[in-house]
């Protein structure tokens, strides 16, 4: 989903893309990621490539999240490093964070406190990407750089109800629910948890916007920031659907942290700002739900 938005972004600039497909290049293979490397030569580098899911994914699969991210980081990073890459982002997550952060977390909440259980395989991984990036800068004076993405949506989005995060799984849910004529959808836990989102295509205007402009050892929060209950983004996400059904709340089923709303104070002192309301976001995701 991010990769596919950066090249879209990318076809407004004077460059060439380079990309590759799991196929072609495994990233957890240092010898055929180095090959790659060595053959292509890239400029610069977007680290977008992660192993992803929301929290029942991330619940059932510790050592997948932990072992698979660590390894893509790392055999990237090395790779760029050998072959003299100008400039490399590497993306991250906004659950790097403390459970408990101040809200909204500043880039300078990072490592005060513990993170939320549900994820923080998927967490460790994504802080040891940022220090690996710190430390190719100070080592090596490379212009390896971190951004912090919230919760990211849009067209290209997992919509597998095991393993996607909330918003496609809400509307996959409303989607056949209406589809069936159900009287109501599921969703997990109270709703009252506070979240906050980004459509995909704002993010990648921001990450090439980083890549121009920024050049610093701290990581870059990149959000919206606005944030929603999660009831209000299945009112939210319903309406836009059409389903007008009941909305029922399976309270065996976790909620995750309370508040998660990123300071976009950072991003904001570079003149950036993003363009898409999460409406129209919504809207826009739904088409291309139908569509593919």
């Amino acid at each position: 989903m991010v990769g596919s938005a950066i090249v879209r972004r990318l076809a407004r600039e004077n460059c060439e893309v380079l990309t590759t497909t799991r196929a072609e290049v495994d990233l957890l293979d240092q010898a055929q990621v180095r090959s790659w490397f060595a053959r292509e030569r890239p400029d610069a580098v977007f680290l977008a490539a992660a192993k992803v899911g929301g929290i029942l994914a991330n619940d059932s699969l510790p050592a997948d999240f932990l072992y698979e991210n660590l390894m893509i980081e790392a055999n990237v990073i090395e790779a760029a490093h050998r072959v003299d890459v100008a400039k490399l982002l590497f993306l991250g997550s906004s659950c790097i964070y403390p459970k408990f952060a101040p809200q909204p977390i500043p880039e300078e909440a990072l490592l005060t406190g513990p993170l939320e259980p549900t994820n923080e395989w998927y967490a460790i991984a994504k802080i040891a990407g940022i220090k690996l990036a710190q430390a190719y800068r100070r080592q090596y004076g490379r212009d390896f750089i971190s951004a912090m993405p919230t919760n990211l949506y849009g067209p290209g989005d997992n919509f597998d109800l095991r393993s996607s995060h909330v918003m496609p799984a809400l509307i996959r849910k409303a989607h056949e629910a209406k589809l069936r004529g159900a009287e109501s959808i599921e969703m997990w836990g109270t709703g009252s948890p506070r979240r906050e989102f980004l459509y995909v295509d704002d993010c990648a205007d921001a990450c090439v916007e980083l890549m121009i402009r920024y050049s610093d050892d701290v990581h870059v929060n990149v959000g919206s920031g606005e944030d929603v209950t999660i009831l209000e983004l299945t009112r939210l996400v319903c309406d836009v659907v059409g389903f007008a059904g009941e909305i029922v709340h399976d309270l065996t089923k976790p909620d995750g942290t309370p508040r998660k709303l990123m300071s976009a104070d950072k991003l904001a002192a570079l003149g950036w700002k993003p363009r898409t309301t999460l409406e129209a976001g919504v809207a826009e995701t739904y088409r291309w739900f139908q569509a593919n």
